[in-house]
């Protein structure tokens, strides 16, 4: 703090009548040095104007005063205290200084008084006025800053943190230093630490946050754990909503160990900490297994699988990344993020990543790629995935999604590419809309291909939504609460799969190494959540009320607003049989039915055709005789194939 806020403080601290004394006093000082200012500018001399032998300027000071006071009085100079000065206050000033000089000008210039120069009539207010405005502007000046920052640190949101650790008192010496959050204490579940201080601040017993709530006016928990297991967190989680009361949490273990914890550290809760499972640990060896001084390819690196899977590979010291991405912000973004992680694992120079702008259906260029890089194995995520996009523009996302898929495995194939791995989705089992019916299709040409290939391993990797992904509905979910509401859930009764980006990313590359060539490989998602109760989960820890019939006075409503052409309500992992166990608790293995290529390739042909022909119904003929469960979302009648 500097010299200036600690002499300022204490003045701002004083009790208000005090302050406006003050300001009466420097008032008055100032009518008496603009009288006497007056006077020298008027008769070149400094003129006693306390001599008894010589009245008439008292009598200027007397009426200066007794006309002051009222005027700036009246327009309410005195309510303005020096810190809230600004233009609005010196028009005021202006105001009340020429109701007085109107009136100072009427006594002593046009009526007059004996011994007074006329002019003094004029000259005396003007000078009034300019010093009452310096005086002001400088006290504003003077004031303003250190009035501001008192103010921030009075309406600072009050917090309470979860977690009397290392990494509680971290946060809370952070947030000790800004004005954007007041802590007033710590929750803790050891019972031998409730009623003792922690940097003298008081450690609370989480069973009574309820009431802390209430009493110590609290607006947001943070959570100071990152070592509790996810089953402890929902359970602080589920009280922190009961208490109605937002929830903030910290960044990762190594962040905190690094010592980089910030405020600006601080997020929203994220909504994967209520999926209600454990994460699993991955397998080192399976991540490095396809990766580890290898060259990898990514498809989609861009895109929000993609981007992770490159992240996450990177960490395997490869030699080098291939990204193809189509949509050029898209891959300066990745390009520059696995730059900075190459530069902080000290692997700058050591591992190559290569940003090439194309796309999966421009065969030429895979071709040359393929051949020139020679990569180790091939994650293919590139794929539109917006279901209401893709139904809207079937034959765009067809060719993108198979033929995009089945240029690349040919060409993999054909250059003896060690592993290929797809990235599918649960929409591909009994899909109801044409994304879900090319992604079982691309299914179908990798288990085609892996049965004629002998130098190739094709495999594909099926799962569920990922949180925070584009298009996902949490991000949707977090802008419309932040907006105000309502949140819109297309049915009341819709449920789906949830999986983190990373966790999903981990899977696919320890899945990858699994794999043997042909078979459909399962990510356990856990249990199916429902898209309502997501919603309401998330506007509790924004720490609002849902608004509904029970509730008409809450803070954002769910406005249900009908399914979307192609959606399911419910999804599903496989299309028949049990899966099969593997080395990995998570990841599972499926082997479903499939055409063989000399009878599918006959069919690719027919899309092809229909692509190249803008033939629509001809093309939704084929996905149907081929995708099991696929019926278009069409009113016309579909030709035979």
């Amino acid at each position: 703090m500097s010299l200036l806020n600690r002499l300022t403080l204490p003045i701002l601290s004083w009790p208000r009548k005090i302050k406006r004394g003050i300001v009466l006093f420097v008032d008055l000082i100032l009518c008496v040095i603009s009288v006497y200012m007056a006077f020298y500018l008027r008769l070149g001399e400094w003129m006693p104007l306390f001599e008894v032998s010589n009245w008439k300027p008292i009598w200027v000071l007397v009426a200066s005063i007794f006309l002051s006071f009222p005027s700036l009085l009246y327009f309410g100079l005195y309510r303005e205290i020096f810190r809230h000065s600004g233009w609005y206050a010196l028009l005021i000033l202006a105001k009340a200084m020429s109701v007085y000089g109107i009136i100072f000008f009427i006594i002593f210039t046009l009526v007059g008084v004996e011994g007074v120069p006329r002019t003094i009539g004029i000259i005396q207010p003007l000078i009034l006025l300019m010093l009452v405005g310096i005086v002001r502007a400088v006290a504003s000046y003077w004031l303003s800053n250190p009035y501001r920052n008192q103010l921030k640190l009075a309406s600072r949101p009050r917090v309470l943190i979860y977690g009397a650790g290392d990494a509680g008192r971290q946060i809370a010496s952070a947030l000790s230093n800004t004005v954007e959050m007041e802590v007033i204490g710590f929750l803790d579940d050891d019972v031998k630490l409730h009623s003792s201080t922690l940097d003298g601040k008081r450690i609370f017993d989480p069973e009574k946050l309820f009431g802390l709530v209430t009493t110590l006016n609290i607006s947001s928990v943070l959570l100071a754990i990152p070592n509790a297991s996810r089953f402890r967190r929902n359970q602080i989680i589920q009280s922190a909503r009961n208490a109605k009361v937002a929830i903030l949490t910290l960044p990762s273990m190594s962040d905190l160990a690094s010592g980089k914890v910030s405020t600006q550290d601080l997020r929203n809760l994220d909504i994967d900490d209520l999926l209600g499972r454990e994460l699993v640990l991955p397998n080192s060896d399976l991540l490095s297994k396809n990766a580890h001084q290898k060259t990898v390819l990514v498809t989609g690196a861009g895109g929000s699988i993609g981007s992770e899977l490159c992240r996450q590979i990177i960490e395997q010291r490869p030699a080098c990344i291939i990204l193809i991405e189509q949509n050029e912000f898209s891959l300066y973004q990745i390009h520059q993020d696995l730059l900075s992680k190459a530069e902080k694992y000290g692997m700058s120079g050591k591992v190559q990543i290569m940003p090439l702008l194309t796309s999966v259906t421009n065969e030429n260029n895979i071709r040359l790629i393929i051949h020139q890089w020679n990569p180790y194995i091939i994650y293919h995520a590139a794929a539109y995935k917006h279901v209401p996009l893709v139904e809207a523009n079937a034959i765009e996302g067809v060719r993108n999604n198979v033929i995009g898929t089945l240029t690349i495995a040919q060409i993999a194939r054909e250059f003896g590419v060690p592993n290929f791995v797809l990235i599918s989705t649960d929409k591909a089992v009994r899909p109801t809309n044409v994304m879900g019916a090319t992604k079982r299709l691309s299914e179908m040409i990798l288990q085609a291909f892996a049965e004629i290939s002998s130098t190739t391993k094709f495999s594909m990797v099926r799962f569920g939504n990922v949180l925070a992904s584009s298009g996902s509905v949490v991000p949707k979910f977090s802008q419309q609460i932040k907006s105000g509401g309502p949140v819109t859930v297309t049915d009341f009764r819709m449920t789906r799969y949830f999986m983190t980006i990373p966790e999903a990313a981990q899977l696919v590359i320890q899945a990858g190494a699994l794999s043997v060539g042909g078979d459909v490989i399962l990510l356990d998602m856990g249990e199916p959540v429902k898209i309502l109760d997501l919603a309401i989960r998330m506007i509790e820890l924004f720490g609002l009320e849902l608004k509904n019939e029970a509730n008409p006075n809450g803070d954002i409503e769910i406005q249900e607003v009908g399914i979307r052409p192609g959606e399911k309500l419910f999804e599903e992992l496989l299309i028949e049989g049990d899966p099969e166990k593997t080395l990995h608790p998570r990841i599972f293995k499926a082997h479903e039915n499939y055409l063989s290529w000399d009878k599918l390739e006959m069919k690719l042909q027919l899309i092809k055709n229909s692509i190249e022909n803008n033939d629509q119904l001809c093309l939704f003929a084929v996905l149907q005789d081929l995708v099991e469960g696929y019926t278009p979302n069409v009113d016309d009648t579909l030709i035979e194939v």
